[in-house]
């Protein structure tokens, strides 16, 4: 999901938090929560169309056999420091489990993303690919705090966020850097103007305390969990506070939890100059011609010199915008994280090379949650809102000018583009929380964390710097030799194999083992 000046569409910058003190810290403290809460008994019915702020759109489709997604509401403290204060509503929909009643082990959360994204939509989605893991748990998701129908963030209106995207997020003088900082500014008030009351709330450790409720209002006794990209730190994060409440939880597409903004913010560099190198590769090597390059040198030349006469001269997109270099970028970006993208953004390349923007700037919007009417989600919104409260650095331009000869010797495309993104906080209402997240997790069930070699925005390393995060006993690593963000949804067998084998049996993979 986007931070709107850097391609985070289903990622994560390694993003920081700060474990609230006046709660319990490390243990786990869910006595101190409101009894009356846990208490609570969800009403499930059918759901209804996803709101604006989810990405709008008709209601999910029915399960295989007729049965219907069934959403429901549940009551969080808006500040987890006064649990018996104000609440807030938190949007959550399931498919019950297929399998036979004596068969079913329970609840399985799963988180998609981002932060911003929102679980209500996506589950039902993706429903096919957990087909499997269905016969044996209800699946369940939800709209995290500040996300969809959970108390949405709200920042700038539609039209106001069709010109915000249309900056340039990569300034080449004064005038340019100073309207981006401008435009920063604009955003970051409109989001203070209009969900002050929330801003300080909606934290990573907020959402974690959130599904300890979740879990109990739910009935189980462990809270077995699926988080990928974002929710594998949400995951973490949770292990960390509640170690002796996780069940057999899986991490797949991982953050690395040791890095900062900025450090974060390189690595993707690495991570989407990677992807798009082995599109290249993929693309120069097919035995009919590849249409956007002789060789994949070529192919990378060509896109260069496209993003650079963007840059002055932007093309048609979707009228009545233009594709400008920016939402060019992002647009690749999109095409990055999946490799059954990658077609379409040959397709793209080829378009534009012809002129004509419009899948380039069809993939941006998907990125930045633009409906085909013009409505946005408020992913956007969430997304900054999540990443200023957990992330404490704050970068000036200076800082960023400093740094932004080492990101564009990481990548020459996207360098650039994601070094100004740090800028997306600067003047935020809300302080950052730490440096990164706590993840440590002495005493909690294994946990399988999934590295794909090939991920853009969660580049390999991170698995590993998670399993060492989480602490001795508990993260256990496979390896995934493959293309786009995340592993499980490849449908690669031996991944499949693995991930259900705990899931669904209790049964992990030797640590180390590699599936490609």
């Amino acid at each position: 999901m986007p931070n709107p000046s850097r391609p985070r569409a289903a990622a994560l910058t390694a993003a920081a938090l700060l474990l609230a003190t006046v709660l319990a810290g490390c243990s786990d403290d869910s006595q101190d929560q409101d009894q009356d809460l846990p208490a609570q008994k969800l009403s499930w019915e059918d759901c209804p169309a996803p709101s604006a702020a989810e990405g709008g759109g008709e209601p999910p489709s029915p399960l295989p056999g007729g049965q219907q997604w069934q959403c429901a509401t549940m009551k969080a403290p808006l500040d987890w420091a006064k649990p018996k204060g104000d609440t807030i509503d938190l949007a959550l929909i399931r498919a019950k489990a297929s399998g036979p009643a004596g068969r079913r082990i329970g609840s399985l959360v799963f988180n998609f993303g981002g932060p911003g994204g929102s679980g209500v939509t996506t589950l039902p989605a993706f429903s096919e690919d957990y087909a499997t893991l269905r016969t044996r748990y209800d699946l369940v998701s939800f709209d995290p705090r500040g996300v969809g129908r959970s108390a949405p963030v709200e920042c700038l209106n539609d039209p106001q966020l069709d010109v915000y995207f249309q900056q340039d997020a990569t300034p080449d003088d004064a005038a340019e850097r100073t309207e981006l900082l401008d435009n920063t500014k604009e955003f970051n008030a409109a989001c203070e103007e209009n969900s002050k009351k929330l801003l300080p709330h909606v934290r990573t450790t907020d959402a974690a305390r959130d599904m300890e409720l979740m879990r109990q209002v739910l009935g189980d006794t462990k809270l077995h969990y699926f988080g990928i990209s974002y929710g594998t730190e949400l995951g973490g994060v949770y292990a960390h506070l509640f170690p002796r409440r996780v069940g057999r939880a899986v991490f797949d597409g991982v953050v690395d939890p040791t890095q900062n903004v900025e450090q974060g913010s390189l690595g993707q560099a690495k991570g989407f100059q990677l992807a798009l190198d082995n599109f290249a590769e993929d693309c120069a090597s097919k035995t009919e011609d590849c249409p956007i390059g002789d060789s994949a040198k070529d192919v990378q030349n060509r896109i260069a010199a496209l993003l650079k006469s963007l840059d002055s001269k932007p093309l048609p997109g979707i009228a009545p915008r233009r594709l400008t270099q920016t939402a060019a970028t992002n647009g690749i970006a999109q095409a990055l994280y999946s490799k059954d993208f990658w077609e379409y953004l040959t397709e793209g390349l080829e378009q534009a090379y012809d002129g004509n923007g419009q899948i380039l700037m069809a993939l941006s919007d998907s990125m930045n949650g633009r409906s085909q009417n013009g409505e946005y989600s408020n992913l956007a919104a969430a997304n900054i809102s999540i990443n200023c409260a957990d992330d404490k650095p704050r970068y000036t331009a200076a800082d960023v000018e400093r740094k932004l000869p080492e990101f564009r010797a990481a990548s020459a495309l996207f360098g650039g583009f994601l070094a100004w993104g740090m800028v997306s906080c600067t003047g935020w209402a809300v302080p950052g929380a730490a440096d990164h997240p706590d993840v440590s997790a002495p005493g909690s069930a294994p946990i399988l964390v999934v590295g794909n070699t090939g991920d853009p925005a969660t580049p390999y390393g991170g698995a590993r710097k998670m399993v060492d995060a989480l602490g001795k006993g508990v993260g256990v690593e496979l390896t995934y030799k493959g293309q786009g963000h995340g592993a499980y949804d490849t449908q690669n067998e031996c991944v499949r194999d693995a991930v259900n084998g705990y899931l669904l049996d209790g049964k992990l993979p030797t640590t180390g083992t590699v599936c490609s």
